[in-house]
């Protein structure tokens, strides 16, 4: 106990110390592992998220191997290259696997500013399905046309997987990685956040009903596809997320605001 009690005291706040976009980007992503742990969707310090910093965009913020994503603050978050070089004056670092691919993003998905690798259960049962993901509910039909596939290699954390990863991820938002998890994308933090919610919704409801005696009841391709348009059409082609975010960070504020040291 004393010693995890010294790893957590061990980090001076970063706060004054860089700039206040960097400082911004710090807070939001700390928030968003602390929502992502209290939906249930981690509870281990594996797994990880990343965010570009934007005015060093060829920087970006990630978290270290060794913090449950609860622990989380905005300065223990890791400040690394597009190399996978960690820059913050630490010995901590990211897991090799989770490095691999989400430096990979970071480096040749400009427009995009965050990613989220998750092993959430119902993800992992989907994940491991022949048939992949299929579409029961409103709710469901966010991710229609959104899911890409990419298959188990083993760890990734080869050099050569990466590029394949993102080559399947193609210009869409979400991924199931099979047999292995789930992977989300972002033009913002909240953007990632809110089609991995949606993903691992989908999953969920997939997962629920599979396990039941009944006959369930994929929606059509004709509705699905006029769900899906209705719903881009709410968004235009704005960033999704943003408002639940905010409501999920208030809440976080006020459950437990340490993530903003």
């Amino acid at each position: 106990m004393v010693e995890a009690v010294t790893l957590l005291r061990e980090d001076e706040s970063l706060r004054g110390k860089v700039s206040e976009a960097e400082w911004d980007t710090r807070v939001q992503l700390a928030a968003a592992f602390r929502i992502c742990y209290g939906r249930g969707w981690n509870g281990s310090t594996a797994n990880h998220m990343t965010a570009r910093i934007p005015d060093e965009p060829e920087h970006f913020l990630m978290n270290a191997s060794d913090f449950s994503w609860d622990e989380i603050t905005a300065s223990n978050l890791l400040k690394l290259d597009h190399d996978g070089k960690v820059l913050s004056d630490t010995d901590r670092k990211p897991r090799p696997a989770g490095l691999n691919f989400h430096s990979a993003i970071q480096r040749e998905m400009p427009q995009m500013a965050c990613s989220l690798h998750l092993h959430p259960m119902a993800g992992i049962v989907v994940s491991a399905m022949k048939e992949g993901l299929m579409y029961f509910d409103q709710a469901s039909c966010a991710v229609y046309g959104q899911v890409t596939y990419h298959d188990f290699e083993g760890i990734a954390q080869e050099a050569d997987e990466a590029p394949r990863i993102l080559s399947d991820l193609g210009d869409k938002y979400t991924m199931i990685m099979r047999n292995h998890g789930l992977l989300t994308v972002g033009r913002t933090i909240a953007e990632a956040v809110a089609y991995m919610g949606r993903l691992v919704h989908a999953c969920e409801t997939q997962e629920r009903l599979l396990s039941t005696s009944a006959t369930p009841v994929p929606l059509s391709q004709d509705v699905l596809e006029f769900t899906a348009s209705q719903m881009a059409e709410r968004a235009g082609n704005q960033p999704i997320g943003d408002t639940e975010f905010q409501a999920a960070f208030r809440r976080q504020i006020r459950l437990d605001p340490s993530f903003m040291a």
